[in-house]
């Protein structure tokens, strides 16, 4: 027997994942996943020991352990400025995925349509595709990732049953605002769709922008499924803690699929998190200017390196567009990684269009010292075909 699911028809590893492989065999600087390697603070890893040493290693509820769901309950309100209830609107998950898959499990059906803003983030097609939902694409323009709303209103039908807002986004590093996101409930409002925010990001932001929570907007509460986690704001990409946030009607069929699927988080890193989000607002501001920081440095390397990055309003990703020796975006990724060393993640994995294959992506979620070898030798690259 060596049957393969319909569901997997015509899926294949994400050239984020390959790249990484890539960059493994040639002992590079890998700029293409975001594995963001920083060092983990210290009251996560206390929080997570003291968790083991004291034999907290069995399953949790399915929607978390109690303190961690109040401290995120309290967290929501504070920084994403709407109120949930823990006990019943919080449930933590496997990752910001493991709840995206939850969420979507639970509230659509096979043949629905889900909108995704172009350029999207892979897992998030990938796993409509394997539920049987119908992807919508609605490009964004760049370089300032703009919306074209006629063209999202064209993009509604009767079949519409949710859109992605990934804010700030992966990979193009868009900050949506209030405005764009009342005008997207509206859209959801009207044709009976659900908005899936992916907020994974939101203390990565520059320029003095503020993360908005599209569940702080009263016209949109009712309609949100806020999604998010703790990988990026701790740099713990592997402990794969994250959380759904949404209203009790529908939180217990969220609950439901993520008892099947994941049974629980791991618990002693729930318990490390729970520690971690005691820690003072200072890390988070700090955080941001970091990645301001390295922003800028790699924007300035590439620039000199002959591409044309779009510079993120937030995230820690950056598309470029490739130099035109290149035939395409792989050449150009492939061409860098065996010349340079730098691994980058070729633009067509996040654009159902041809667009992509003029772009690449970079990750600057790297130590100073990293990221600044690696814009050397961007810096120092010829472009050249391989």
């Amino acid at each position: 027997m060596n049957q393969i699911s319909d569901r997997l028809r015509g899926l294949v590893q994400s050239d984020i994942r390959r790249m990484s492989r890539e960059c493994e065999r040639v002992g590079g600087i890998n700029l293409g996943q975001g594995i963001c390697d920083l060092p983990t603070i210290p009251e996560l890893v206390d929080g997570a020991c003291e968790a083991i040493r004291t034999n907290k290693a069995t399953y949790s509820k399915f929607e978390g352990i109690d303190p961690l769901r109040e401290k995120i309950a309290r967290k929501i309100e504070r920084f994403n400025g709407f109120k949930v209830d823990p006990a019943t609107e919080v449930i933590v998950t496997v990752g910001s995925t493991g709840g995206f898959a939850a969420a979507t499990l639970a509230t659509l059906n096979a043949g629905d349509e889900v909108i995704l803003f172009e350029p999207y983030y892979g897992y998030h097609l990938n796993t409509l595709r394997v539920l049987g939902i119908v992807p919508k694409f609605v490009p964004l323009t760049a370089p300032d990732w703009s919306i074209d709303f006629d063209a999202l209103r064209a993009a509604f039908g009767p079949k519409t049953r949710g859109i992605v807002v990934c804010t700030p986004s992966n990979p193009c590093g868009k900050v949506f605002t209030r405005d764009e996101m009342e005008k997207i409930g509206a859209l959801c409002r009207e044709f009976g769709a659900w908005a899936y925010t992916d907020e994974i990001y939101e203390y990565i932001v520059y320029d003095g922008l503020r993360h908005v929570s599209m569940a702080s907007i009263e016209s949109c509460r009712d309609l949100t499924i806020t999604i998010s986690g703790f990988s990026k704001t701790f740099s713990v990409t592997g402990w794969r803690i994250g959380y759904v946030a949404v209203d009790a009607r529908i939180s217990s069929s969220i609950g439901l699929v993520n008892d099947l699927f994941y049974v629980c988080a791991p618990t002693p890193l729930q318990w490390g998190i729970a520690r971690a989000l005691d820690i003072g607002d200072d890390y988070y501001t700090d955080l941001a200017a970091d990645y301001q920081k390295k922003r800028d440095m790699l924007a300035a390397a590439l620039h000199e390196a002959g591409f044309e990055p779009s510079v993120p309003q937030g995230a820690y990703y950056m598309l470029a567009k490739i130099p035109d020796d290149f035939r395409d975006d792989r050449e150009a990724a492939q061409s860098l990684l065996e010349t340079s060393r730098v691994a980058s993640v070729p633009g067509s994995a996040f654009f159902a269009s041809e667009t992509g294959k003029r772009m690449l992506r970079f990750c600057f979620a790297k130590d100073f010292a990293s990221l600044e070898e690696a814009c050397n030798r961007i810096r120092a690259f010829k472009p050249a075909a391989v």
